[in-house]
């Protein structure tokens, strides 16, 4: 298991999607013993009907599809898994034993789920006075939206992102992945650790934690926000930027490659008009974004004659904030982040995923572990928390109590 600043920490993890998973596997790599409880079916079908968002570890669904599926293996490192039936009597009952001995609970369901299963905080808090509690639902557990169905793509736009975007004058667009649920994931792992931290500064006592999606989202609006409040909405700039210009993306050599540029001052601009000599240096900022067209075109001309990656490091070079603008396949063979060794390739098939941006003392992708199979953990860990014989797991297993696959 990894060690690190929460290594003594317990998590049940009931999360699922995105938001969830990824906030419990930033805290499994600061060390926490995250314990995923999973239903038999959580990670897909036994016979999958199509490919996963993601597709399969390896590029190939294997004998168990289930533990193959792309998505859930790159949130699920460094956790167990327990795959027990919450509405079984015993499911339920072992549950509870389990929140007994941990430090969180963590469930990102619809606000009506836990009272329909009876497990809701208080339910909880007589398993264990001491429980830190985070519920994430969609919108809260109150108001008028809280039974709402909820996924990132239909939050986003009521949260005022997806109108930060400004693409299009004729239709809003949204980011396309879902920002409220990394946004809220963030949050919601801040959230736990200083509940954390906060308990220790106290006797006792339990922590109720509640986090909407819909308002994580609405936190991460920028100026535009302030700048509707004082009554003068931002105006649509693309990629343009109210106070710097040029600004924005340029096709390079080769197809579809670009080269992202902000010129953030007079200083940046005088220096910018060295790559074409009909650049005036002295134009002011009001002067260039009346001239932002032909400028543009200027920049254009100077690119489309050579690769995104050496007009950015030309630009750099020069002392103008420029980057090359990656695909996914070009952030896999990008040489910084390759020597800083952001990629872990330790899943099957050697499939790199994505690190831990926190780089600290005790924070070492050395002592991480591969997703869990579905259920790997029953026996190992209800034996060991709660005592249970083989032979006890075992006719839990051919119960359905628990489970390791999914049904049939």
């Amino acid at each position: 298991m990894a060690r690190g600043p929460l290594s003594n920490i317990r998590i049940l993890d009931l999360s699922h999607v995105w938001a969830g998973p990824l906030c419990t596997r930033i805290l499994s790599d600061l060390g926490a013993d995250v314990i995923k409880i999973e239903r038999s079916y959580a990670r897909g079908l036994r016979e999958p009907v199509g490919d996963p968002i993601g597709g399969w570890i390896g590029k190939d669904p294997g004998k168990d599809p289930w533990n193959r599926n792309a998505a859930f293996v790159k949130l699920a490192r460094n956790s167990r898994s327990v795959c027990v039936d919450l509405k079984h009597k015993k499911g339920r009952e072992i549950f509870l034993e389990l929140v007994g001995h941990a430090d969180v609970v963590i469930e990102n369901f619809s606000a009506s789920t836990m009272s329909n299963l009876n497990l809701d905080y208080e339910t909880l808090v007589e398993a264990n006075p001491n429980i830190i509690y985070l519920t994430m639902p969609g919108f809260g557990k109150t108001g008028p939206y809280k039974d709402w169905v909820a996924f990132g793509p239909i939050i986003e736009p009521m949260s005022g992102l997806t109108a930060a975007m400004g693409y299009s004058l004729e239709e809003p667009r949204n980011s396309g992945v879902a920002l409220v649920d990394p946004t809220s994931a963030t949050s919601a792992a801040a959230a736990i650790v200083t509940a954390i931290r906060s308990r220790k500064k106290k006797v006792g006592g339990s922590t109720q934690i509640e986090m909407s999606l819909h308002e994580a989202g609405v936190s991460f609006n920028g100026p535009w926000l302030i700048d509707s409040q004082l009554g003068a909405p931002s105006p649509v700039l693309n990629n343009g930027h109210p106070n710097m210009c040029p600004h924005g993306v340029y096709p390079c050599k080769g197809e579809d490659e670009w080269l992202a540029l902000a010129c953030e001052d007079q200083k940046d601009w005088e220096i910018l008009t060295k790559i074409d000599h009909s650049l005036d240096p002295s134009w002011t900022i009001k002067e260039r974004q009346e001239c932002s067209d032909s400028i543009n075109l200027s920049i254009t001309a100077w690119c489309e004659t050579r690769t995104k990656e050496s007009a950015a490091e030309e630009l750099q070079n020069m002392g103008i904030a420029a980057g090359p603008v990656n695909t996914v396949p070009d952030m896999f063979k990008d040489p910084h982040v390759e020597e800083r060794k952001f990629f872990v390739p330790f899943e099957r098939a050697e499939t790199p995923m994505p690190g831990n941006p926190i780089k600290m003392e005790g924070i070492d992708s050395s002592d991480w572990t591969r997703c869990p199979d579905l259920g790997e953990h029953n026996f190992e860990l209800l034996e060991d928390w709660l005592g249970y014989t083989p032979d006890e797991l075992k006719q839990f297993l051919e119960e359905g109590v628990i489970a390791d696959r999914p049904p049939s």
